[in-house]
């Protein structure tokens, strides 16, 4: 912060031209019930290389998202199930 070079002063530049295009872009809230809903899916050995299954999660309050992941995971699942429950406690991890 004290010392910018020359990238630093480009890239803010480029944020903030993004910010600029994007203004009416956004989330929308809409009036309902605030029931905290998460789905969670995972692709089983998805990466032919080494295995590993993909993670995905969406979590909804009432009606509008308000988080989402896709992570391929660490370790190799035996089966879907297994990565299913992979899956499944990033969501929870992540409603709590």
């Amino acid at each position: 912060m004290h010392d910018p070079m020359h990238s630093h002063v480009v890239a803010i530049k480029r944020i903030l031209r993004y910010l600029k295009g994007t203004l009416d872009v956004g989330l929308h809230f809409q009036a309902g019930p605030l029931n905290l809903q998460a789905y969670s899916d995972a692709d089983w050995a998805s990466d032919l290389n080494d295995r590993c299954s993909v993670s995905s999660s969406i979590v909804f309050l009432g009606s509008s998202p308000i988080s989402w992941a896709s992570k391929k995971q660490h370790t190799v699942s035996r089966s879907s199930t297994e990565a299913q429950y992979r899956a499944l406690v990033i969501a929870a991890a992540e409603l709590a």
